[in-house]
């Protein structure tokens, strides 16, 4: 028989994959609004970010009273600790797809200035990061971990294409200004959201190993 605190863990663990699960259906259905110019979905996403919102608090809370009634020992500190980081990254994914959902709602009423080919697969790629992210906090792979951080840069440069072409655009037809901006910044905010994936995924590493791999390029690399 578990345990009692055992059972607090895995509702703590179980209440972060809920959150991601969420932040995940958040970037699909705030891409889905842009591309089919559906602005009542965007606004579904807008409305949908208070349970994002309630679940971090509700780990938080989760956190702050188990390591105030268990004093933990360092794995399972490590746990707590890394779930809080992984929570406020999630949460953070949430505001990304409430900024993505508001300015798909502007762009529905616009002609579009482009077909969209590059911002659904970055897209694509910051959600396979998140669920790989999240995988690991589940099992412990930290090469699964570490290649969520190599592939940043990925989408790093899909997005400085992405500005480039966008740029020529505004250059080459002014009128175009104001929808590629919009364009601009959808596309930054998915760059955040590959960000906080490999945040996450950072953090994955520090829980399985207790090693800090934040700020080193040695592991971004292949």
């Amino acid at each position: 028989m578990k345990r009692f605190f055992d059972t607090e863990l895995e509702t703590f663990r179980s209440h972060l994959m809920l959150m991601g699960e969420l932040s995940i259906r958040q970037v699909r259905d705030s891409l889905k609004a842009l591309v089919e110019a559906d602005a009542a979905l965007a606004q579904r996403v807008i409305d949908a970010d208070d349970e994002i919102d309630r679940l971090e608090m509700e780990i938080d809370d989760e956190a702050i009273r188990y390591m105030n009634l268990r004093s933990p020992v360092a794995t399972e500190l490590r746990l707590v600790i890394v779930g809080m980081k992984a929570s406020h990254d999630l949460e953070r994914v949430g505001d990304e797809c409430t900024t993505i959902a508001k300015r798909a709602i502007r762009l529905a009423a616009e002609p579009r200035l482009k077909a969209y080919v590059d911002i659904p697969r970055m897209a694509e790629i910051a959600i396979e990061m998140l669920r790989d992210a999240l995988d690991c906090f589940l099992h412990g792979d930290t090469d699964k971990a570490l290649a969520v951080v190599r592939r940043d840069a990925e989408v790093d440069a899909i997005n400085k294409q992405l500005y480039r072409e966008l740029s020529s655009y505004m250059i080459e037809n002014p009128a175009t200004t104001t929808r590629a901006l919009e364009l601009m910044f959808i596309s930054k905010s998915l760059e955040r959201v590959a960000d906080h994936a490999c945040n996450i995924a950072e953090e994955m590493v520090f829980l399985a190993k207790a090693q800090d791999i934040r700020h080193r390029e040695e592991f971004k690399k292949g």
